[in-house]
C-alpha cells in the first residue's frame, strides 16, 4: 500500500476494548496453547461471574464467589475446584438435627496437607522469577497454570484468550460466493473453507467483524453427513469459536460452511461502497474492497492473519448491467436470476486474506499484453483518456521488475483500477490494484511535472508489492516495514533505472528529511516493533515503515554494494516464495551472500530494534578523524540533559575530503562502537560524512570543520553534489533544534544559496526557513514572519527573477519554478501577484478554456481565489471538471482562501461527501490549517465533528493526527492534550497524538531558545 507524498496515508484504527495485550515477541516464541476443552475456565471481562471447571452452568456459592475472586486477584485459576473444595466440603458432615458435627480427625489431616501444599503453591508461584501475572496467566514459557477465559455475546465461555489466533487449524482453501445489492447497500454471503487440523482440537477460531451468520456446518471425508456447528462471537477481538461436535483430528482436512449477511460499509474500509456521477451527471454506485490490514474479516468470515495463506475461489452473483473485477482471471458467467449473473473466477494462488479484492461497478478500461500477462487500466468511462501514462508505466515497470528479480509475475493479469472515491493512495491487492483516481490518472493537459512524477511512484511502489508483500509476506504486523519498506525502496530504486529523466532521488532525499524529523521525538518507535491491538496494527502505516525502511536498505544497498544487494534480495524472494518471514529471513539471505565478510544480521538489527538514530560527531586533529555517536533526540528535557547511553548503532560512515582518491571515493568506516578515530592517509582542509546522504544518520562537525565547510559552499560549491549541500542545511538546522549549533551559524551558512541552481539544497532551505516562519507567524509576530521572508527573497531574488511561466525544461527545473513561484506569490515577492493574476483573468475571460501552464497552475489558481469573484469560479469549474489533477489544484487554492466562512463550508462540504469528495476532507484541512485564520478553525472543525471523523474514517488516522501537527499555534498544547486525554485513554494513548503533542512542546522550546536571537539577527 502507498503512503504518497501529500500526505495520504491509508490507516483507519479500529475500536479495541480494556485488554491490554503481552507483547507479540512473547507470544511468537510461546508454544501455542491448546484450545480449551470443555472442562477449563474461563471470565466474562468486568464481570465477577465466573464460569469454573466441573460446575458447569450452575451458579456458585457467595464464599465460592468470593473465593474466586480473591484466587482472580492472585492472578491464578483454580485447577480442581469441584473435586478439592467440594469432596473437601464432604469431610464436614451433617447431623440429622441440622447441625454440624466437629470434623472427623481423617478430615482435619486431610485439610491441613492441602493447606500446606496451597500455601507451597502459592509461594512456589510467587517466588517463581521473571513472571508477570495477567489477565492471561504467567508469562513463562512453560505454562504451568491455565488461562482465564472470556465469554461469548450468548454468555457461554468462549474457547480463546488471545488476540492472535492458534496455529492448531490452518486453512488451505476459500469458496467465497458473494451477493451485493447496491440498491439496498447490503451483501449476503456464503464461505466454504478447506482447513487441516495441526493439532487434536474440539474448536475452530477465526475472524469475523460486523457479520450476521445465519447458518454454519461441518464436514470431513469421513462422515456421511454436514452436521451443523454452533458459532459463538466474541466481537471484542473480531473473533468466533466454531464448537464442532466431534474431536478433529490431526492430519484431517475439513469443510467448514457459514452463511451470513451484512451491510456494504459507508467508511472507507472493508466491502464499501462509493457513489459518484456517470458521465451523464447521473447519481451511481460501486462496491469495492479495501482489508488491509484487518478488514476482510468484515466481508467474509476468515483466518484473517497474514501468515494464514491460502487459495481462494471467488464467486460474485450481480446485476448484469455491472461488471464486476478480482484477483483472478474471470472464468465463467452464467445466470443465477432475471436479470442477476454470477462470475466465476479462477482460483487464486496462495496468498493472504489482506490482499482479496473485488469489485463491482461499471468501468471502462484499456489494455496492453506483456510477457503472457493482460495489464488493464480501468476508471470511469468519461475519464478513459486520461489512462494511457499509466498503461504505459506499468507495463514498463512489470518488466523490469521480472527482469531484475529474475521471478516472473505469476499471473495471467493485472489490473490498476482508479476509484472514485477512495482513502488511500493505493492498494496492492494481488492482480487487481486499486488506486486513488489522482496517483493513476494523468492529463496532459492538466497534469504537472509533480504529477506525472507521483502517477509514476505510486505505481513502481504498488507493483514492487506484488513480489514484496503478495509473493512473500511478512509474518505479523511488527515486520510491516518488509512489505512497506522494501516497496517504498523499490519505488525509487525502479523510477531511478526505468524513468530516469524523472530525477526521482530528490525526492527520495526529501521524504527521508522529513522522517528524521518524526524520528527524532521521543514518542518514536522502532520499525520492528511488537504489536498486537488493532490500533498498534494500523499504527505501524506510518512514515518509519515506509520511510526509515527504505532508507535503511538504501544505506545497506551502499555499504555492501549493488551486486551483492540484488543477489541477497533475489535469493530472499526465491527462498521464501508463497511463504512468510520475519526481518531475520532477510538478514540471513543477505548473509548467505555476504558469506561471513560482514554479519549483516548484526549491524542491521541495531537500526530495526532501536528506534531514533544517531547523531554522529566529527572532530578533525591534523591526519586523525575522532568520530562519536550517541542517539539524536529533540528531547522537551531541560538543556542539561544527556543522550541514553543504551543506544548503539553499527553505522557504515562514508565520508569524502578534498583529497579523496577517485578510486576510492567515498570512504568507508563501520562505526560500531561508541567512539573511534580514522586515520588519512595526509591531512585535508575539510571533511564531508554521510556522501549523499545515503546514511540515515545526522552529522554534527566541531567548529572549525563546520566553518570549513560553510566556506567551500561559499568559493567552490560544486565539489560537493547537490545532495550533499542540502544535507548540510538538514543537518545544520536539525542540530540548531537541539542547541548543538547556534541559530546564527545556519543562516550564515544559507548566505552560499545566491549562487545555487539546484533544487534539492533550495528546497531544502525553503523547508526549513518555513518552519521557523510558521513559529513565528503563528505566534502573530508578523513584523518578525516578514523579515525572515525578506532575508530568504535576498537570497532568491535573482532565482525568482528568472523563472518563466512556462511547462519548459527539465523535471527538476519544472519542479523547482513550482516551488519557487509559489513561495514567491504566497510572499508577495516581486511581480509574482500581478503575472498570476493576470494568468488567472485570462484563464476565467475564457471560461476555463484557455490552457494554463501546469506547473504554475496550482499558484495561478491560488491567487486567483483570493478574490470573492474568483473563489466562487473556481468553485464552479471545480464541480464540472473530469481531471483529478486539475480538481486537486483548485481544491488547494480554494483552501488557501483567507475567508473563514468559505474555508468552514469547504470543511463541512467535504465531510458530507457530495459536491466534494469526503476523501479530499484530510488534505483540505493540511491546506486550511497552513494559514494563519484557518489553523485554529480546523482544530475547532476537528474538534467539533470528532465523533463523525472517527466514524467515517474509522478512527484517528495519520491525515487526522496531522491536523495537531507543527502547524498548530504556539499557545494551543493544553488545549490540545486537554482535549485528546478527554476522549479516552486509549486516544489519548495513540503515538501520533503523543507525537503531536511533543512536537508543539519542541515548538515552544525552539522559541525559547532562538526568539532573541532571531529578532536581533533580523
Amino acid at each position: 500500500a502507498e503512503i504518497y507524498r501529500i500526505q495520504l496515508p491509508r490507516n483507519m484504527i479500529e475500536n479495541s476494548m480494556f485488554e491490554e495485550e503481552p507483547d507479540v515477541v512473547d507470544l511468537a516464541k510461546e508454544p501455542c496453547l491448546h484450545p480449551l476443552e470443555p472442562d477449563e475456565v474461563e471470565y466474562e471481562p468486568r464481570s465477577s461471574r465466573l464460569l469454573v471447571r466441573g460446575l458447569g452452568e450452575n451458579e456458585m456459592d457467595e464464599d465460592e464467589e468470593d473465593y474466586e475472586s480473591s484466587a482472580k486477584l492472585l492472578g491464578m485459576s483454580f485447577m480442581n475446584r469441584s473435586t478439592g473444595l467440594r469432596n473437601n466440603a464432604a469431610g464436614y458432615r451433617q447431623s440429622s438435627d441440622g447441625s454440624c458435627s466437629v470434623p472427623s480427625l481423617r478430615t482435619m489431616v486431610v485439610c491441613a496437607i492441602v493447606l500446606v501444599i496451597a500455601v507451597s503453591v502459592i509461594m512456589v508461584i510467587y517466588l517463581l522469577p521473571k513472571c508477570t501475572f495477567t489477565k492471561e496467566g504467567c508469562h513463562k514459557k512453560n505454562h504451568t497454570m491455565e488461562l482465564i477465559y472470556p465469554l461469548a455475546t450468548n454468555g457461554k465461555r468462549f474457547p480463546w484468550a488471545k488476540t492472535r489466533l492458534p496455529s492448531n487449524v490452518v486453512p488451505l482453501h476459500y469458496d467465497l460466493v458473494l451477493q451485493p445489492n447496491l440498491t439496498t447497500t447490503k451483501f449476503a454471503g456464503s464461505v466454504q473453507i478447506t482447513v487441516n487440523v495441526i493439532q487434536v482440537t474440539w474448536n475452530i477460531i477465526l475472524h469475523s467483524s460486523g457479520l450476521n451468520i445465519t447458518k454454519a456446518t461441518l464436514t470431513s471425508a469421513g462422515w456421511n453427513q454436514a452436521k451443523p456447528v454452533a458459532v459463538l462471537e466474541y466481537p471484542i477481538r473480531d473473533q468466533i469459536a466454531v464448537v464442532a461436535p466431534d474431536a478433529l483430528l490431526v492430519g484431517q482436512n475439513y469443510t467448514l460452511i457459514i452463511d451470513y449477511s451484512s451491510n456494504l460499509s459507508d467508511t472507507y474500509y472493508g466491502f464499501y461502497k462509493v457513489s459518484y456521477k456517470d458521465e451523464h451527471a447521473e447519481k451511481r454506485w460501486l462496491a469495492a474492497t479495501q482489508f488491509e490490514p484487518l478488514a476482510a474479516r468484515s466481508a467474509f468470515p476468515c483466518f484473517d492473519e497474514p501468515a494464514f495463506k491460502a487459495t481462494f475461489l471467488i464467486k460474485i452473483q450481480r446485476d448484469e448491467q455491472h461488471s464486476a473485477l478480482s484477483n483472478m482471471p474471470k472464468n465463467i458467467t452464467i445466470p443465477v436470476a432475471a436479470g442477476i449473473v454470477q462470475d466465476e473466477f479462477s482460483v487464486s494462488l496462495k496468498m493472504s486474506t489482506y490482499l482479496v479484492a473485488f469489485i463491482v461497478a461499471n468501468l471502462k478500461n484499456i489494455s496492453k499484453e506483456t510477457n503472457r500477462t493482460l495489464v488493464s487500466i480501468y476508471a470511469m468511462p468519461q475519464k478513459l483518456g486520461q489512462v494511457e501514462h499509466a498503461l504505459d508505466t506499468a507495463v514498463k515497470l512489470l518488466e523490469f521488475y521480472q527482469k531484475y528479480f529474475h521471478i516472473e509475475y505469476p499471473l495471467q493479469k493485472l489490473d490498476l483500477v482508479a476509484i472514485p472515491d477512495f482513502q488511500a493512495g493505493a492498494m496492492e491487492n494481488w492482480g487487481l490494484i486499486t488506486f486513488r483516481e489522482t496517483t493513476l490518472l494523468f492529463d496532459n493537459k492538466t497534469s504537472s511535472a509533480m504529477d506525472k512524477k507521483l502517477v509514476t511512484a505510486v505505481i513502481a511502489h504498488e507493483l514492487a508489492h506484488q513480489w514484496f508483500g503478495n509473493l512473500v509476506t511478512m509474518e505479523w504486523w511488527n515486520d510491516l516495514w518488509l512489505n512497506e519498506g522494501f516497496a517504498t525502496f523499490m519505488e525509487y530504486f525502479a523510477m531511478d533505472r526505468t524513468f530516469p529523466e524523472l530525477q526521482t532521488d530528490e525526492e527520495f532525499l526529501k521524504v527521508r528529511f522529513k522522517t528524521m524529523m518524526k524520528d527524532s521525538l521521543n514518542a518514536s518507535h522502532p520499525i520492528s516493533s511488537a504489536v498486537q491491538s488493532s490500533e498498534q496494527i494500523e499504527e505501524m502505516f506510518d512514515a518509519l515503515s515506509y520511510i526509515k525502511g527504505a532508507s535503511l536498505l538504501l544505506m545497506l544497498k551502499k555499504y555492501i554494494k549493488h551486486d551483492s544487494f540484488q543477489a541477497g534480495i533475489e535469493n530472499y524472494l526465491h527462498n521464501h516464495s508463497y511463504g512468510s518471514t520475519r526481518s531475520d529471513d532477510l538478514w540471513d539471505s543477505m548473509n548467505e551472500i555476504t558469506n561471513g565478510t560482514l554479519d549483516v544480521k548484526k549491524l542491521m538489527k541495531t537500526w530495526i530494534l532501536q528506534k531514533g538514530f544517531p547523531l554522529v560527531t566529527v572532530k578533525r586533529q591534523g591526519k586523525s578523524l575522532h568520530v562519536q555517536q550517541e542517539r539524536f533526540l529533540r528531547s522537551v528535557e531541560s538543556e542539561n540533559w544527556t543522550s541514553d547511553a543504551s543506544y548503539l548503532w553499527h553505522i557504515p560512515l562514508s565520508y569524502t575530503t578534498n583529497k579523496c582518491n577517485p578510486f576510492l571515493c567515498p570512504y568507508a568506516y563501520l562505526l560500531d562502537q561508541k567512539s573511534a578515530t580514522i586515520e588519512l592517509q595526509e591531512e585535508v582542509a575539510w571533511v564531508k560524512f554521510n556522501v549523499d546522504m545515503n546514511g540515515y544518520y545526522i552529522v554534527h562537525y566541531a567548529e572549525d570543520d563546520w566553518n570549513a565547510l560553510i566556506d567551500l559552499l561559499k568559493n567552490n560549491l560544486t565539489a560537493l553534489s547537490a545532495k550533499d549541500r542540502a544535507h548540510l542545511i538538514n543537518n545544520i538546522f536539525s542540530l540548531v533544534g537541539i542547541g548543538k549549533v547556534p541559530l546564527l551559524k545556519a543562516f550564515h551558512l544559507l548566505d552560499y544559496l545566491v549562487k545555487e541552481n539546484h533544487t534539492a539544497p533550495i528546497s531544502q532551505a525553503l523547508f526549513q526557513v518555513n518552519l521557523i516562519y510558521d513559529l513565528v507567524e503563528k505566534r502573530g509576530m508578523q513584523d518578525l514572519a516578514a523579515r525572515v521572508v525578506d532575508r530568504v527573497e535576498k537570497l532568491l531574488r535573482s532565482k525568482i527573477d528568472q523563472q518563466t511561466w512556462t511547462d519548459d525544461g527539465t523535471i527538476s527545473e519544472r519542479e523547482f519554478r513550482s516551488t519557487v513561484l509559489a513561495f514567491a506569490c504566497s510572499h508577495h515577492l516581486g511581480n509574482c501577484r500581478t503575472t498570476a493574476t493576470k494568468l488567472f483573468e485570462e484563464w476565467k475571460a475564457s471560461n476555463g478554456t484557455k490552457s494554463l501552464p501546469t506547473d504554475v497552475m496550482k499558484t495561478v489558481f491560488t491567487t486567483g481565489a483570493k478574490t470573492d469573484d474568483g473563489w466562487e469560479f473556481l468553485l464552479s469549474m471545480y464541480t464540472s471538471s473530469v481531471s483529478e489533477a486539475e480538481k486537486h489544484k483548485m481544491l488547494e487554492a480554494l483552501a488557501s482562501t483567507e475567508d473563514v466562512r468559505k474555508l468552514i463550508w469547504l470543511m463541512q462540504t467535504s465531510l458530507e461527501g457530495d459536491l466534494i469528495r469526503a476523501q479530499e476532507l484530510s488534505h483540505i484541512i493540511a491546506t486550511v490549517i497552513q494559514s494563519l485564520p484557518g489553523h485554529l478553525l480546523a482544530w475547532d472543525f476537528v474538534k467539533e465533528n470528532w465523533e463523525k471523523l472517527i466514524r467515517k474514517w474509522h478512527t484517528l488516522n495519520l491525515e487526522t493526527a496531522y491536523i495537531a501537527q507543527p502547524e498548530m499555534h504556539i499557545f494551543l498544547t493544553p488545549q490540545v492534550k486537554t482535549f485528546f486525554e478527554s476522549k479516552s485513554e486509549k486516544v489519548s494513548q495513540l503515538r501520533c497524538v503523543k507525537e503531536a503533542i511533543e512536537t508543539i512542546q519542541l515548538n515552544i522550546k525552539w522559541m525559547e531558545r532562538n526568539l532573541a536571537t532571531l529578532q536581533q539577527w533580523l
